[in-house]
């Protein structure tokens, strides 16, 4: 096996390091490893990362060198494409959301092929500096408890924290008060004061380019997880930030072709349809959803973007003997991503026309 052409990254780890990590793989615990990347050999420490994946044979990784420097490794095991975590945040970026920058890389581990990965940029202070975004804190949605609801989606009881399903990145005690608070107050009923109240602690305009990404790429499980929220410094307004959006353009985290549909031209969540709400914001998000139709989610301009993806790992994906799915299936996924788009429009563009309150 060769790595094509992608950029190599050599990870050297002690076997009893690596037997450590093995023990328990929901651990978050890091082993010490020797990276060399860009041709610069360096110390550095990895974990295992990610939900269901852990208990696959091939892992996904967090890597951290230099000080401050974080990478993620995805393995993207059950995308038989391995680009549609990239192609979804090029998209965001496209439309104007910020989203991580990726690439894909060759991964050596202890000397033998570990074959193709995603290498994404983390969102911490750097994505932020990286961006000239000013940001005051940071917060992770770790799992579906992060629905900006009150209510426990397993238990369908009253949350026993507010804060269920967030994780604190940057900030202290009071970003997790204002973040309660937050999800307080949006619980509350759709007043005028509700409105108010939004248009100063929310971008709203940001959210809505967020939701539109969100509902064009069919990301069901990026409404009520897998995102990160941010505080404006300038403004003190909330922006949000996708993350993990492997099962998109037709198919679903688990690589299963699915329907077309799964996610409502109106999105998910509380604090979405709290923002729905509002004739003004309803108005505003169909105008943008339309626009993006006409402008940016479209085969034609996407096409060339998939295949731009597809050029750079085509090789390395045929020479990877790591993978579940067979080379046949990989070079297929084009196809299968531009019969979701055609699809996809057609189903939100009857949805759009039949939403008309």
């Amino acid at each position: 096996m060769s790595n094509e052409g992608l950029p190599t990254r050599s990870i050297t780890i002690n076997p009893s390091d690596l037997l450590e990590l093995q023990k328990d793989v929901w651990s978050d615990q890091f082993a010490p490893v020797t990276l060399v990347m860009d041709g610069v050999e360096m110390e550095a420490r990895l974990r295992f990362r990610g939900g269901h994946t852990r208990n696959y044979q091939k892992k996904s990784y967090e890597i951290r060198y230099g000080g401050d420097q974080i990478l993620h490794w995805n393995a993207e095991f059950d995308d038989p494409s391995m680009i549609r975590n990239a192609l979804s945040f090029r998209f965001f970026n496209m439309i104007g959301v910020p989203a991580p920058e990726t690439r894909h890389m060759w991964l050596i581990w202890n000397g033998q092929p570990h074959g193709v990965y995603l290498e994404l940029e983390s969102v911490d202070n750097t994505f932020f500096n990286k961006r000239e975004i000013p940001a005051q804190s940071l917060i992770y949605a770790t799992n579906d408890s992060a629905n900006f609801s009150l209510i426990d989606p397993d238990t369908k009881q009253t949350k026993n924290s507010l804060f269920s399903g967030y994780q604190l990145m940057k900030g202290g005690n009071a970003t997790k008060l204002r973040l309660v608070n937050f999800i307080k107050r949006i619980n509350r009923p759709v007043k005028q004061s509700l409105r108010v109240y939004l248009a100063k602690r929310l971008d709203v305009t940001q959210y809505l380019e967020w939701l539109a990404g969100a509902v064009l790429t069919d990301n069901y499980d990026g409404f009520d997880q897998n995102y990160s929220l941010y505080e404006h410094t300038p403004t003190g307004q909330y922006r949000i930030i996708p993350w993990d959006y492997e099962g998109t353009w037709g198919r679903n985290p688990y690589g299963k072709l699915c329907r077309n549909d799964q996610v409502p031209v109106q999105g998910f969540n509380k604090l979405t349809r709290r923002v729905l709400a509002y004739k003004r914001y309803r108005q505003q998000y169909r105008k943008l959803l339309n626009k993006l139709l006409a402008s940016h989610f479209t085969v034609q301009v996407l096409d060339p973007v998939v295949e731009d993806i597809y050029s750079g790992i085509r090789e390395a994906v045929r020479d990877d003997f790591t993978r579940k799915w067979p080379y046949e299936t990989f070079l297929n996924e084009p196809q299968i991503i531009r019969n979701y788009i055609q699809e996809r429009r057609n189903i939100l563009k009857k949805e759009l026309k039949q939403w008309t309150d």
